[in-house]
């Protein structure tokens, strides 16, 4: 079942639906707890679509695919690399990534993005699916010429417009079995299974909770495959994971926004 967060023409209010074969069909209540139906349609073509979930915390994981099956380590690295991204950053399908002012490219990275549907608090790898409520698809948007030389990403990863999400949750794919891809300007770069990742989305989630009370709506970037690149402005990204759909940005300078 796919969710979807959109408004209407010429409305402010934010409703939420589940997708159908031509349009969404309005609900009403949390789709983490209770809702219902409402047989309110409404055609594709009608509304604006949002990033999907407003989460309270965004974390990423980085470094995280191999190339290919013989190059994953023997064992996945006691402390992963885990850093933040600002509720901020987030942006949905078709809005503009935002070059900052003081550069003139920043980084594409498609992923697997894991919806918590769940509290989860100490909790085993084996119990981590239980706590989840479905999957989207991000783009780790990032400026690598922010990074501090000490390793420190923060800045880099925390523009605002940098965490595009999008088009749907998806509630029943199977994370095991995607393929992550990106295209830009529709040239493939990135087309990868997820089971390259190093560390698994199960043990990502465990780690996470033994740190962390994660929440409903919270949300898990489980890294980018190899071949993420630079763009510019006047380029388009489309990041796609089948079963979930596609999530497709321009992207345009600091300056050009403000002047318009």
């Amino acid at each position: 079942m796919k969710f979807a967060r959109f408004k209407r023409q010429h409305d402010e209010t934010i409703l939420s639906g589940i997708v159908t074969k031509n349009c969404i069909e309005e609900i009403k209540g949390d789709i983490f707890a209770d809702w219902e139906h409402t047989n309110q349609l409404h055609n594709i073509e009608d509304i604006e679509l949002l990033e999907p979930v407003t989460p309270r915390h965004i974390i990423g994981i980085g470094a995280n695919y191999a190339g290919k099956t013989e190059d994953l380590p023997a064992s996945a690295p006691e402390l992963p690399v885990f850093f933040y991204k600002p509720t901020s950053s987030i942006i949905g399908i078709g809005k503009p990534i935002i070059i900052p002012s003081q550069i003139e490219e920043v980084k594409f990275e498609s992923e697997l993005a894991v919806v918590i549907g769940e509290k989860a608090s100490h909790i085993s790898e084996k119990e981590a699916t239980d706590h989840i409520f479905g999957y989207t698809v991000a783009n780790d948007v990032t400026a690598p010429q922010f990074f501090h030389e000490d390793g420190h990403w923060m800045v880099g990863k925390s523009f605002d417009t940098f965490t595009p999400l999008g088009p749907y949750i998806e509630t029943e794919l199977d994370p095991e079995q995607a393929t992550v891809k990106a295209y830009l300007n529709g040239e493939k770069k990135q087309d990868s299974p997820t089971k390259l990742m190093i560390v698994s989305m199960r043990k990502m989630i465990a780690y996470l909770s033994s740190v962390m009370t994660l929440k409903p709506g919270d949300v898990i970037l489980t890294g980018s495959p190899l071949g993420a690149e630079m763009m510019k402005a006047g380029d388009e990204i489309v990041c796609k994971i089948d079963g979930i759909g596609e999530l497709r940005n321009t992207v345009k300078l600091h300056q050009l926004v403000e002047q318009s």
